[in-house]
């Protein structure tokens, strides 16, 4: 009797014109392959870039429906849920044999990361730091990045507070300013981003003295990202 393939993990991010972003997304992607040699490995996105996740999802559903049934698992390559998952993503991953995974955050080796690239860009703890999101209206999405916030007070000795890109408030522009209205002698930005891109240019617009660096690359998002595939696979995939 043969054994049944393991699920198609799909890894799906936003998408973005910057090809600084797309090398440190495709960066993920390329771990996850190295780490599960076996295992199906696509890359989708949900907006700029091709192919669309659904498209995606749709043919690694019938090439298993053709070989005896595989299951296809949509990891978002996304740090908060928010219109691209609970919409987007949740649609394409709709149809039976498709299941859509949580974000990879809030998790602690992010936070992990986000201090190791404070530390790289020189911050102490006498800096004002602001933990910088993307941002989204959807307030399950909010509640993950206070989650974060959480996370990140809980490794690093000096303040942190938040600011947001879009969709909620503070925005960043604002949180560093209140930084300096308080005293701050010099505000850090921690990028809370994967990849360069749009929210990181204008994270160096915001006025901070500093700006780190996003997440990827870093081997540990590899980490995450099976992670999650292999919570679903268990059946304990929750769209968060």
């Amino acid at each position: 009797m043969s054994t049944p393939a393991s699920p198609a993990l799909v890894a799906t991010s936003h998408g973005t014109d910057n090809l600084d972003g797309r090398a440190a997304v495709a960066s993920i992607v390329a771990g996850v392959r190295a780490a599960r040699p076996g295992l199906t490995v696509r890359e989708a996105f949900v907006d700029v870039q091709q192919p669309e996740v659904a498209d995606v999802v749709a043919q690694e559903l019938e090439q298993g429906a053709a070989q005896g049934g595989a299951r296809v698992v949509v990891v978002p390559l996304l740090l908060s849920a928010g219109f691209h998952t609970y919409v987007d993503i949740a649609a394409a991953a709709e149809p039976d044999g498709a299941v859509a995974t949580g974000t990879l955050g809030p998790d602690p080796r992010l936070a992990d990361i986000l201090v190791e690239r404070l530390r790289a860009a020189g911050a102490t703890p006498d800096d004002a730091v602001v933990l910088a999101a993307a941002g989204s209206s959807d307030p399950r999405a909010a509640a993950a990045v206070v989650e974060m916030l959480a996370l990140v007070r809980e490794r690093w000795a000096g303040e942190v507070t938040l600011g947001y890109g879009a969709g909620a408030q503070p925005r960043v522009p604002d949180a560093v300013a209140q930084a300096r209205a308080g005293g701050a002698r010099r505000v850090v930005v921690a990028s809370y981003l994967l990849a360069p891109g749009f929210f990181l240019d204008r994270l160096h617009e915001s006025g901070a003295d500093v700006v780190t660096a996003p997440l990827a690359p870093d081997a540990r998002l590899t980490q995450v990202v099976l992670d999650r595939y292999d919570d679903a696979v268990a059946g304990r995939a929750t769209l968060r």
